[in-house]
């Protein structure tokens, strides 16, 4: 018997949008053979236990109290600054990250420090049993801790429960092993992720509930499931970093209560994931003597600027084709860096092989650091040392000039900050007020950065 097509519809993978029709493309987001047959779920459901809606009321906004003031610290200062100064009463925050890298560690030291100020906490757990949990809260040191631990995939019990005991701080680890009974497909597809987020995020409205969603990420990196988890939520971040080393970076790319691209980072030990306080010193080298093909500069992330390690290696290609390799660096501006440099410089390195990194793991996306890599090849080019205590900043344009860079003061004082004797600015930056013992060179074009660099054996 042919079924009936008014009962199915076809939704999209990615953005989980409904269509009636299959297409071999979504015309939404545009992904291709997206397009899944599922059955019409019936509109006449009642809304779970996160109901009810949110207020429907209007009201003066000079009428509406600010809680800005009653954030919660959650004890760790690198989480309260990558969530823009604590946790927002009501704020819905996913988190993902690799496996392993250290999520569901995170949220348990969390909820075991604000249980200990007797914050009440409830922990729900779909992915262990208590006593894994249990297991794991004992190597993190924190089996003493009073916080409530809930293992269960029903929502609807997840919410009574909640609604019963009304803890301040809910966590889910993790979402995609949530469901909901009334639904049709099974925890982690796009049905079940969107109406779940959408209970939690009204249930985190109506009660004030600061609620943390911990969730699974693809291969390329993204959160599995659908984006519109993203657009739901009020918070996003995502942890990066080589889960085999010991440095861990939380980084937000959405924020209602604070600034995006912010980043928190953590050092992964023994008894679990602690602050680093001065990350900077994490990504210097701690050799004494400055090595040819290492340039220091610096970037900002969100509100805070960063020293890093820019790292080039460049030897003779043994291939008919040098290879180009970079880690933590984008490709094309690699691509460029290395025309300027033939084109402005008269270094030829056509014929060899370039191998650029920034050291520690850390990712870089800062055109300001472009006069940096520049100067590590050519310092490893020609075998000359970038002076001891000298930080490089400045962007490239395809005229080989050196361009200005926003928000310089601050670099320059984190520079201070750390003992740095020398920086290397664009001629057109605007210097600060500055201690006598900080020497400013300025430079226009990329030939004044190499002259810089052959004059510094002097």
């Amino acid at each position: 018997m042919a079924k009936n097509k008014s009962n199915y519809e076809y939704v999209c993978k990615e953005c989980g949008e409904a269509f009636s029709k299959w297409s071999g493309k979504c015309n939404v987001c545009g992904a291709w053979s997206s397009l899944e047959e599922r059955i019409i779920e019936n509109k006449s459901n009642k809304r779970g236990l996160g109901a009810p809606n949110l207020e429907g009321t209007s009201q003066p906004l000079n009428s509406i109290q600010c809680q800005e003031n009653q954030r919660l610290s959650t004890g760790n200062s690198e989480f309260d600054r990558t969530l823009g100064g604590g946790l927002a009463p009501g704020s819905l925050i996913l988190i993902g990250g690799d496996p392993g890298i250290g999520k569901s560690t995170l949220v348990l030291q969390t909820l075991a420090t604000m249980s200990a100020a007797n914050v009440k906490t409830l922990y729900v757990s779909g992915e262990e049993s208590a006593v894994q949990v249990k297991i794991r809260s004992e190597r993190l040191m924190l089996s003493g801790s009073d916080m409530l631990l809930m293992c269960e995939t029903n929502l609807e019990k997840v919410l009574t429960e909640a609604k019963r005991i009304q803890p301040k701080i809910l966590v889910i680890d993790s979402i995609q092993t949530i469901y909901k009974t009334e639904l049709a497909g099974t925890p982690g597809s796009v049905t079940q992720l969107r109406e779940c987020t959408l209970e939690l995020m009204i249930f985190a409205k109506n009660t004030g509930c600061i609620t943390i969603l911990v969730g699974h990420v693809t291969k390329d990196g993204q959160i599995a499931g659908p984006r519109i988890l993203e657009h739901m939520v009020d918070t996003v971040a995502y942890f990066e970093g080589d889960r085999n080393h010991q440095y861990r970076i939380l980084r937000t790319i959405k924020n209602r209560f604070g600034a995006t691209d912010e980043i928190g980072v953590f050092e992964m030990t023994s008894k679990g994931l602690e602050a680093v306080e001065n990350p900077s010193k994490v990504f210097l080298q701690n050799s004494e003597e400055p090595l040819p093909g290492s340039v220091v500069s610096c970037t900002l992330e969100g509100t805070r600027a960063l020293l890093f390690e820019t790292q080039a290696l460049v030897s003779q290609t043994n291939y008919a084709v040098p290879q180009r390799v970079a880690a933590g660096i984008d490709p094309k501006r690699l691509t460029i860096i290395l025309a300027l440099l033939e084109k402005f410089a008269s270094i030829r390195i056509g014929s060899s092989d370039v191998f650029a990194s920034i050291a520690g793991g850390l990712k870089v996306n800062d055109a300001g650091t472009d006069l940096a890599l520049a100067l590590a090849i050519a310092s490893n080019v020609l075998t000359i040392p970038i002076p001891k205590q000298s930080l490089v900043i400045g962007e490239l344009g395809l005229s080989g000039e050196v361009r200005s860079v926003n928000l310089l003061e601050w670099r320059i004082k984190e520079a201070m900050r750390l003992g740095f004797r020398e920086i290397l600015i664009p001629a057109s930056g605007k210097i600060p007020k500055i201690s006598s013992e900080l020497k400013i060179t300025k430079v226009a074009n990329i030939q004044d950065a190499i002259s810089w660099l052959k004059n510094s054996i002097k």
